[in-house]
């Protein structure tokens, strides 16, 4: 696959690229884009991010290796993000994390042979007040149990 942005996503990046007196404001945004399009961010993808905005590799490498959110290898279709901080610990994070982990087979930032399922143990994901929580891909889910999770796994899970 070619490693380009569309002619449309390249209007956003010129968008973003023009909210900030310098073009490497704008670096995570672009990163958050080419991550978006290419499901991880290679070596070749953060060249062509570094390209766009006029920066050296090295800037942009330094802050997509500084952000966790940031996939440096290919992740599973369905990336599953387990809390285990205090609050979610508290209140059961890690026993959800060791169900997730024993129901796929994978550990930390590890995926399922298939490429379906990627698993991350994260340190906060601002949702203190529903721990524990688990996020597959962008939405979160709190208050969640062994049978809760069991359930959503199977609904969104496919």
């Amino acid at each position: 696959m070619a490693i380009a942005f569309s002619p449309e996503e390249l209007a956003e990046v010129e968008q973003h690229k023009a909210r900030y007196p310098e073009p490497k404001a704008a670096v995570m945004h672009v990163l958050w884009m080419a991550q978006h399009k290419f499901g991880w961010l290679s070596e070749d993808v953060m060249k062509y991010v570094a390209e766009l905005l006029g920066l050296p590799y090295a800037h942009v490498l330094g802050v997509a290796t500084f952000y966790t959110m940031y996939f440096k290898k290919p992740m599973g279709k369905y990336h599953i993000q387990v809390c285990t901080n205090v609050s979610c610990m508290l209140r059961g994070g890690e026993e959800l994390y060791d169900f997730v982990k024993e129901k796929y087979g994978i550990g930390h930032n590890e995926r399922t042979n298939d490429g379906l399922v990627s698993l991350e143990e994260v340190e906060c994901m601002g949702a203190c007040g529903g721990a524990p929580m688990i996020a597959i891909n962008e939405d979160y889910y709190e208050d969640l149990n062994r049978d809760k999770a069991q359930s959503l796994l199977q609904q969104v899970v496919k």
